[in-house]
């Protein structure tokens, strides 16, 4: 009976074991993906405030000088905009001094 007790005993601690690593794999795959979730709303969220920005310096161009900004290198350069050129692409076209630019922000791939 002992050997049947210990033997128990035995399966009951692997089984947990077991149990155990299972647990922590599926906390890690959930922290992975909530990771993943984060990163992806605050990409969004850089992308409209850059979109807001530049909104604002094309604005604020217009309000002193009485032509919109005739390019993006203008806006940065004479109103101060950055943005993290390896994450976002600008498509700025100028169309006339007292016509609004055409803006695209895209966000570029990941490799």
């Amino acid at each position: 009976m002992y050997s049947f007790d210990r033997a128990s005993r035995i399966r009951n601690k692997i089984s947990g074991l077991h149990i155990s690593i299972l647990l922590f794999i599926a906390l890690f795959v959930f922290f992975l993906r909530v990771l993943g979730n984060v990163k992806d709303d605050s990409l969004a969220r850089q992308e409209e405030s850059l979109k807001t920005a530049l909104n604002r310096s094309i604005v604020s161009c217009y309000c002193v000088e009485g032509t919109y900004p005739p390019s993006l290198k203008y806006i940065k350069d004479h109103y101060g905009l950055t943005y993290d050129e390896d994450v976002f692409f600008v498509d700025y076209q100028a169309i006339g001094s007292n016509i609004y630019p055409d803006v695209t922000v895209l966000r570029k791939e990941e490799q």
